[in-house]
């Protein structure tokens, strides 16, 4: 009779072990929840509980107030950065901007296409890339990026959005996911 309560409970406690294993193994890697930007009306779809920062930042030469947002979950870091500038700069300040973060990664095989959301500005810089590139330490790195712009409150500036996805692989259904999750309220 011992022997068979000790096999039970060995099954038993065999059985409970893989539930546990396959629970943890079908929970969602990337937990999708809307995440607003500073005091904005600009909410991002992240998949993971972000951090948020302000500091300043060049761009187009002046120093401009830049709100970030952002995770790692999944394989991948995800963020999303909004600053504000005259409206008149916004699409020069685009082209710059995606500039310098393709000359950072050391950009490759950059493919792009045109990106304007409900809400955005139909501007030639509003767009979304792919590429492959490098992080600092050297690692390769896959990007998944857009940049846009939209009116900011009262008319009289341009907010300047920015969303990234660096990934080891490429992750199409995941970037897919957190562009098209972007609201401009």
């Amino acid at each position: 009779m011992s022997l068979l309560f000790m096999r039970t409970f060995r099954n038993r406690r065999t059985g409970i072990l893989w539930l546990t294993l396959l629970t943890v193994a079908c929970s969602p890697a990337l937990n999708w929840r809307d995440t607003r930007l500073g005091e904005s009306s600009v909410v991002a779809l992240l998949p993971c509980e972000p951090d948020h920062a302000q500091r300043s930042v060049p761009l187009g030469g002046v120093p401009r107030n830049l709100t970030m947002a952002g995770c790692e979950a999944g394989g991948a870091t995800f963020a999303v950065m909004l600053a504000e500038a005259p409206a008149s700069q916004a699409n020069e300040l685009l082209a710059g901007w995606r500039s310098a973060t393709l000359a950072n990664m050391k950009a490759e095989g950059v493919q792009t296409q045109a990106f304007v959301p409900r809400g955005a500005l139909a501007l030639p810089e509003s767009v979304r890339i792919s590429a492959r590139g490098h992080r600092a330490g050297g690692e390769t790195v896959q990007a998944q990026a857009v940049w846009l712009s939209r009116i900011g409150p009262g008319g009289q500036s341009a907010q300047l959005v920015h969303l990234v996805m660096y990934s080891e692989r490429p992750m199409p259904e995941a970037a897919a996911t957190f562009f098209s999750g972007l609201k401009l309220q």
